[in-house]
């Protein structure tokens, strides 16, 4: 994932003391119910579509602008499918960011999928029964926007 000009901007000043990230996710299907993967070219593992927000960007339009960035569909964000504050992660360079994640579930309606720009070694459509091994973040992630079911969030504790 390139890192933002305004993280960067950030980092001059914060080091790599823990920032505190909006994220976003797309799960795109199209008509055939299939879903859309990118290969990542940091990892090479494949993985849904996601990014970071610029400042003032509206989270769907975030998620709508990446798919397109990173694999030349066109899609539209229908709805939120989940909203987690993931585990703080530390970057080769010891940068340490958390991000709050806000996954939405997009429908394709134009475009190619094909790589697009640098992050991906490849993107493709994939049906539900025949995906390529992906992380638990994204099989989490493809199984909520299949559900019908309300936004997911981790449950608070009773007390």
């Amino acid at each position: 994932m390139a890192t933002p000009d305004f993280i960067r901007t950030l980092r001059a000043f914060a080091g790599d003391q823990l920032l505190w990230l909006p994220g976003v996710t797309a799960i795109v299907f199209d008509d055939a119910g299939r879903v859309l993967l990118g290969r990542r070219s940091d990892t090479r593992a494949w993985a849904v579509i996601g990014g970071i927000p610029e400042p003032g960007e509206q989270p769907a339009a975030c998620a709508v602008r990446e798919v397109f960035e990173e694999t030349a569909v066109h899609c539209v964000a229908e709805r939120v499918v989940l909203v987690q504050a993931l585990d703080p992660l530390t970057y080769d360079n010891g940068d340490v960011c958390q991000f709050m994640d806000i996954t939405f579930r997009c429908r394709a309606v134009g475009g190619e999928a094909r790589v697009n720009d640098d992050e991906s070694l490849d993107v493709g459509w994939f049906a539900l029964d025949a995906l390529p091994e992906l992380n638990e973040f994204g099989l989490f992630r493809i199984k909520q926007a299949m559900s019908d079911a309300p936004t997911w969030f981790e449950p608070t504790t009773s007390l």
